[in-house]
């Protein structure tokens, strides 16, 4: 059962993860960007672009970051867990030659493992109603299933066929996707292909709203509401974490809301198994800047679950104050904004994380969380200590907070 609403909204929310995806392949189609709110994405010369796309089951993720190239999870092989960072085919030019239903420039990319259990479908088995998308990646649109009529949401991909990599980044989200299976985590429900234009669309129910743009609008939220989608937010990222996936990239326009209430963790852009064997390091350029936590602007490259966590701690605090709790404009003033609310770290936690001191703060600060939110439900204060909890290993789990909001209620 979903939270109580107030009325729908109409504008969508921004996003902004450009590096990354160029670095890893997205081509951009070049289209206009109009200006919306921002969400903890710095300004530069050099990227001045955001991508924008509407409520779907797959919201844009937004953040500044650098390739991660030495960390992808397989995407061909037996089992699709794992990945050696390579594409073992070139994407072939036969535009009219399939593979199982599919064209062969999406086979030789994504592992047939993956691919398994998708009826193939052609762009065409859907009519476009409206473009309620555009940015410099992708394009989505509100389009009918000829065949059922159901109103979906098409999430259109293009990349260069004559360099494998570019499809590798969607490679990984699609596994993701398929290996997720809860009520507040996004489904993708199916993929399309348009074989002459080399595009790829990814199919997803077609959702009203974002917890961003509920949180923003007059109306704010009630404290039941907060617990109610707070509560679903935990539940799902208990089902990822479970399964040795991070999300990498929480904020409330990566929290879909249906017309029930019910909230569905979208964007599986940035995800990864944080547990690999080999151990690798990960990448510490992911997550949005507002929403991005300590170790990782400290340059950690071995985190987990913890990210995750902090994140929905931010996310906990928005939906109480309508803004966000830390809106800082560099990594540096990130820092020093964390460090004003939460406190200075211990020479311990420097130690034992192995993270830079090159930002150490130069004097010293007493924690001030209590007393800036001193008005909260004191469940929900207790909650957000715990979440926004400087050390990774103090703010337990998604498991361990739905136990405790189910003792303190």
């Amino acid at each position: 059962m979903g939270c109580v609403q107030a009325k729908p909204l109409t504008n969508s929310t921004p996003g902004g993860l450009e590096k990354l995806k160029l670095e890893n392949g997205y081509v951009g189609n070049g289209g206009v960007n109009a200006h919306r709110r921002s969400t903890g994405q710095p300004q530069r010369d050099s990227l001045k672009q955001h991508r924008h796309e509407p409520i779907i089951s797959n919201a844009e993720p937004g953040s500044r970051n650098e390739k991660a190239g030495d960390e992808w999870v397989v995407l061909t092989g037996s089992d699709g867990d794992k990945d050696d960072g390579h594409v073992s085919h070139k994407v072939s030019v036969d535009e009219e030659e399939l593979v199982d239903g599919w064209p062969k420039w999406l086979t030789d990319n994504i592992s047939r493992e993956i691919l398994a259990g998708l009826v193939p479908k052609s762009a065409d088995s859907y009519d476009k109603l409206d473009k309620v998308g555009e940015g410099t990646y992708s394009n989505v649109y509100k389009a009918r299933d000829r065949d059922t009529g159901k109103i979906v949401a098409l999430k259109k991909v293009r990349f260069d066929t004559s360099e494998p990599e570019s499809v590798k980044f969607m490679a990984r989200e699609i596994m993701f996707l398929r290996k997720l299976d809860h009520p507040n985590v996004v489904k993708l429900e199916g993929l399309a292909t348009s074989r002459m234009q080399y595009s790829l669309y990814l199919v997803f129910d077609f959702m009203r709203s974002d917890l961003a743009r509920i949180i923003s609008s007059p109306e704010g939220l009630t404290e039941p509401q907060v617990k109610c989608y707070m509560h679903q937010l935990l539940s799902g990222l208990q089902h990822c974490h479970e399964r040795g996936i991070i999300h990498r990239d929480i904020k409330g326009s990566n929290l879909l809301i249906d017309k029930h209430g019910m909230l569905k963790i979208a964007d599986f852009g940035l995800a990864n198994y944080y547990v690999q064997d080999p151990k690798r390091p990960l990448t510490n350029r992911v997550v949005t800047l507002w929403y991005r936590a300590p170790e990782l602007l400290l340059g950690s490259t071995d985190y987990g679950v913890g990210i995750d966590l902090w994140s929905a701690g931010c996310v906990l605090a928005e939906m109480f104050t309508g803004r966000p709790l830390l809106p800082g404009r560099t990594e540096v003033e990130q820092l020093h904004r964390i460090f004003r609310l939460c406190g200075t770290p211990s020479e311990e936690y420097w130690k034992r994380l192995k993270l830079s001191t090159t930002f150490r703060p130069p004097r010293s600060y007493k924690p001030s969380l209590q007393e800036a939110f001193k008005d909260f439900p004191f469940s929900s204060l207790s909650l957000l200590s715990t979440l926004l909890a400087l050390d990774p290993a103090y703010r337990g789990s998604a498991s361990s907070a739905l136990r405790n909001e189910v003792s303190t209620d």
